[in-house]
């Protein structure tokens, strides 16, 4: 089957997203590598806010991309698919956050939450695989 334009551009965007994320990630590592102190200053915020940047313009574009997709069976599998990330990050996250408070499992840091949300969209993508399959869409 053959990709709409939503479905194309919302494509488009998120690869060249990921690709900048993935090059932004490897330029601050790098830069925290060959200077070991910890960062202080706008030094510092860049450092932690740049590598976000293009994971928050993932976000938007899947905004974008339910605003723009005109099928409405596409649009709804996608909403579920998004919904269950959410349903599933959320779930991890509250259950950690449980065992943290009580000393059961280590810290984990905050940006794993879209790591989580994103590994979500992959399971919504399997439930609607599933779904279709047993003609349940």
């Amino acid at each position: 089957m053959a990709m709409n334009r939503a479905k194309r551009r919302y494509t488009i965007s998120v690869l060249l997203l990921m690709s900048a994320y993935m090059l932004i990630l490897f330029a601050v590592v790098s830069y925290a590598l060959r200077h070991p102190l910890p960062m202080q200053g706008m030094a510092g915020f860049l450092a932690g806010v740049l590598p976000a940047l293009p994971v928050i313009g993932v976000f938007v574009v899947i905004g974008r991309y339910l605003v723009e997709e005109e099928d409405e069976y596409l649009r709804a599998c996608f909403v579920r698919q998004a919904l269950i990330a959410t349903g599933f990050t959320l779930s991890v996250a509250t259950v950690w956050g449980f065992l943290e408070n009580f000393g059961l499992v280590p810290h984990v840091y905050a940006y794993f939450a879209a790591i989580l949300w994103f590994a979500g969209l992959g399971i919504g993508a399997w439930w609607n695989k599933i779904a279709s399959m047993r003609g349940r869409a």
